[in-house]
């Protein structure tokens, strides 16, 4: 059974935690507790793929980011999480991917952009704007409530699928170097002592 390690990261109080624990308890937390790391494990089935998601759940809180790089360097993909009603949790987002992509020192990581809240009334983010920004990114984007659950699945089975992608993507170039003309690349190069 394949693996997928998840992680979860956004801004303090988008619903990271409430979103996570929808996904694998089914029901909706609405006390806002500040999570400092939890994780979690679920047995799902992916497109006829059954699998197991580690997802860890992060702290938004600033006092936590020395914790963000390890995190980023065990994950395989990445929910970039902002809160519908938060304009300020949705600028965040790209520091976050940036942070990404140097810590795994790629320029395509597999993310998945989530606008949560969607339940809520009063908005201070325009959609259209998540999308563009989604699209500039070259990820998807998911339109989410932790609340009525939904987006819940599709948010993470969508990341599973960028990362099998990625997963793809990533062995035929290796086979290209390896088995195929041209150089190799730096990273794949080893040195004999």
């Amino acid at each position: 059974m394949t693996e997928y390690k998840l992680v979860v990261v956004g801004a303090g109080g988008v619903g990271k935690s409430a979103l996570t624990i929808q996904l694998i308890q089914n029901h909706f937390v609405d006390e806002y507790d500040p999570t400092i790391e939890d994780s979690y494990r679920k047995q799902v089935v992916i497109d006829g793929e059954t699998c197991l998601l580690d997802i860890l759940d992060t702290a938004g809180q600033e006092e936590y980011s020395a914790m963000r790089d390890q995190y980023m360097r065990t994950g395989e993909g990445f929910l970039l999480v902002f809160a519908v009603n938060s304009a300020k949790s949705f600028e965040d987002i790209g520091t976050y991917r940036e942070q990404i992509k140097r810590v795994k020192d790629a320029e395509v990581v597999p993310m998945v952009l989530v606008g949560n809240k969607c339940d809520l009334t009063s908005w201070a983010v325009d959609m259209n704007q998540a999308r563009e920004v989604a699209r500039q990114y070259g990820i998807p984007f998911v339109e989410t409530s932790a609340k009525t659950r939904m987006g819940v699945d599709e948010a993470f089975y969508t990341l599973v699928r960028e990362i099998r992608k990625d997963k793809t993507r990533s062995g035929k170039r290796q086979h290209r170097y390896i088995g195929g003309h041209g150089r190799v690349p730096f990273k794949l190069r080893c040195t004999i002592l």
